[in-house]
Protein backbone atom coordinates (compact mmCIF):
# COMPACT_ATOMS: atom_id res chain seq x y z
CA UNK A 1 0.00 0.00 0.00
CA UNK A 2 1.52 3.34 -0.86
CA UNK A 3 0.59 6.32 1.56
CA UNK A 4 -0.45 9.38 -0.51
CA UNK A 5 1.84 12.40 1.35
CA UNK A 6 1.54 15.54 0.53
CA UNK A 7 3.63 18.57 -0.02
CA UNK A 8 1.57 19.91 3.34
CA UNK A 9 1.98 16.35 5.15
CA UNK A 10 5.76 17.38 4.49
CA UNK A 11 5.79 20.77 5.94
CA UNK A 12 4.03 19.59 8.90
CA UNK A 13 6.33 16.44 8.79
CA UNK A 14 9.35 18.78 8.62
CA UNK A 15 8.39 21.39 11.65
CA UNK A 16 7.28 18.61 13.87
CA UNK A 17 10.38 16.70 13.58
CA UNK A 18 12.27 19.55 15.10
CA UNK A 19 9.63 20.95 17.25
CA UNK A 20 7.44 17.96 18.43
CA UNK A 21 6.11 19.88 21.56
CA UNK A 22 4.57 23.04 19.13
CA UNK A 23 0.93 23.54 19.39
CA UNK A 24 -1.38 23.03 16.52
CA UNK A 25 -1.39 26.77 16.05
CA UNK A 26 2.01 27.30 16.12
CA UNK A 27 2.54 24.62 13.44
CA UNK A 28 -0.38 26.65 11.42
CA UNK A 29 1.77 29.97 11.94
CA UNK A 30 5.09 28.14 10.64
CA UNK A 31 3.26 26.19 7.80
CA UNK A 32 0.71 28.78 7.04
CA UNK A 33 -2.03 26.14 7.10
CA UNK A 34 -4.86 26.38 8.59
CA UNK A 35 -5.74 24.81 12.12
CA UNK A 36 -7.73 22.53 11.20
CA UNK A 37 -6.18 21.44 8.75
CA UNK A 38 -3.27 20.72 10.92
CA UNK A 39 -5.19 18.98 13.30
CA UNK A 40 -6.69 16.69 11.11
CA UNK A 41 -3.33 15.91 9.31
CA UNK A 42 -1.57 14.74 12.28
CA UNK A 43 -4.85 12.71 13.03
CA UNK A 44 -4.78 10.95 10.16
CA UNK A 45 -0.73 10.49 10.12
CA UNK A 46 -1.06 8.95 13.19
CA UNK A 47 -3.81 6.73 12.49
CA UNK A 48 -1.71 5.70 9.06
CA UNK A 49 1.31 5.58 11.29
CA UNK A 50 3.92 7.71 9.47
CA UNK A 51 3.95 9.26 12.74
CA UNK A 52 5.11 6.37 15.42
CA UNK A 53 5.42 8.41 18.78
CA UNK A 54 6.58 12.03 20.13
CA UNK A 55 9.93 12.07 21.42
CA UNK A 56 12.49 14.56 23.38
CA UNK A 57 15.87 15.51 22.30
CA UNK A 58 17.74 15.32 25.56
CA UNK A 59 20.94 16.95 26.87
CA UNK A 60 22.84 14.11 28.11
CA UNK A 61 25.80 15.71 29.52
CA UNK A 62 23.58 17.47 31.60
CA UNK A 63 22.13 13.74 33.11
CA UNK A 64 25.71 12.38 33.72
CA UNK A 65 25.52 10.87 30.04
CA UNK A 66 27.79 12.56 28.19
CA UNK A 67 30.05 10.17 26.78
CA UNK A 68 28.66 8.49 23.25
CA UNK A 69 30.42 5.35 22.04
CA UNK A 70 28.81 3.41 18.87
CA UNK A 71 29.86 -0.44 19.85
CA UNK A 72 30.04 -2.81 16.78
CA UNK A 73 29.12 -6.26 18.41
CA UNK A 74 30.41 -9.60 16.60
CA UNK A 75 27.96 -12.77 17.60
CA UNK A 76 29.02 -16.66 17.82
CA UNK A 77 26.93 -18.61 15.66
CA UNK A 78 27.22 -21.82 16.90
CA UNK A 79 27.26 -20.66 20.14
CA UNK A 80 23.93 -19.06 19.57
CA UNK A 81 22.64 -21.88 17.59
CA UNK A 82 24.18 -24.64 20.62
CA UNK A 83 22.21 -22.16 23.31
CA UNK A 84 19.22 -22.02 20.96
CA UNK A 85 19.26 -18.89 20.92
CA UNK A 86 19.42 -15.95 18.10
CA UNK A 87 20.48 -12.48 17.57
CA UNK A 88 17.35 -11.34 18.28
CA UNK A 89 17.65 -12.52 21.79
CA UNK A 90 20.88 -10.85 21.87
CA UNK A 91 19.50 -7.88 20.71
CA UNK A 92 16.65 -8.14 23.29
CA UNK A 93 19.54 -8.74 26.46
CA UNK A 94 21.36 -5.61 24.88
CA UNK A 95 18.15 -3.36 24.84
CA UNK A 96 17.37 -4.44 28.59
CA UNK A 97 21.16 -2.94 29.68
CA UNK A 98 19.81 0.82 30.58
CA UNK A 99 22.88 2.58 29.52
CA UNK A 100 22.52 1.03 25.84
CA UNK A 101 20.33 4.17 24.10
CA UNK A 102 19.49 2.19 20.71
CA UNK A 103 20.46 -1.02 19.26
CA UNK A 104 19.94 -2.93 15.77
CA UNK A 105 20.40 -5.50 13.86
CA UNK A 106 22.71 -4.72 10.75
CA UNK A 107 24.41 -6.52 8.02
CA UNK A 108 28.42 -6.26 6.98
CA UNK A 109 31.34 -6.26 9.12
CA UNK A 110 29.36 -6.98 12.80
CA UNK A 111 25.97 -8.05 13.41
CA UNK A 112 24.76 -5.80 15.83
CA UNK A 113 25.23 -2.07 16.01
CA UNK A 114 24.44 -0.45 19.92
CA UNK A 115 24.49 3.38 20.88
CA UNK A 116 26.05 3.58 24.34
CA UNK A 117 26.00 6.83 26.57
CA UNK A 118 27.31 6.49 30.07
CA UNK A 119 29.13 9.36 32.41
CA UNK A 120 32.71 8.93 31.41
CA UNK A 121 35.38 5.89 30.16
CA UNK A 122 35.47 4.20 33.48
CA UNK A 123 31.75 3.76 33.12
CA UNK A 124 32.37 2.87 29.74
CA UNK A 125 34.96 0.39 30.80
CA UNK A 126 32.83 -0.92 33.94
CA UNK A 127 29.72 -1.60 30.92
CA UNK A 128 31.37 -3.15 28.70
CA UNK A 129 33.39 -5.59 30.65
CA UNK A 130 31.01 -6.72 32.97
CA UNK A 131 27.85 -6.05 31.42
CA UNK A 132 27.77 -6.17 27.40
CA UNK A 133 30.49 -9.31 26.71
CA UNK A 134 28.99 -11.13 29.58
CA UNK A 135 25.64 -11.65 27.50
CA UNK A 136 25.78 -15.34 25.89
CA UNK A 137 26.62 -14.88 22.08
CA UNK A 138 29.17 -12.09 21.91
CA UNK A 139 31.96 -12.81 20.17
CA UNK A 140 33.79 -9.60 19.87
CA UNK A 141 33.38 -5.84 20.48
CA UNK A 142 34.28 -2.65 18.73
CA UNK A 143 34.58 0.63 20.28
CA UNK A 144 34.05 3.52 18.37
CA UNK A 145 34.35 6.67 20.57
CA UNK A 146 32.48 9.67 19.81
CA UNK A 147 34.72 12.87 20.00
CA UNK A 148 32.34 15.31 18.70
CA UNK A 149 28.42 15.06 18.11
CA UNK A 150 27.27 16.26 14.64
Amino acid sequence: MTLKIDEKDRKILDVLKEHSDWTTRKIAKKTLLPITTIHNRIRRLRSLGVIKKYTVDLDYSKLDRGFLVHLLVHVSLPLLKQKRKSQYDVLKDLKKLGFVVKADIVSGGADLFLTVRVKDVADYDKALLTKIQKIDGIEKTSSLIVIHEG
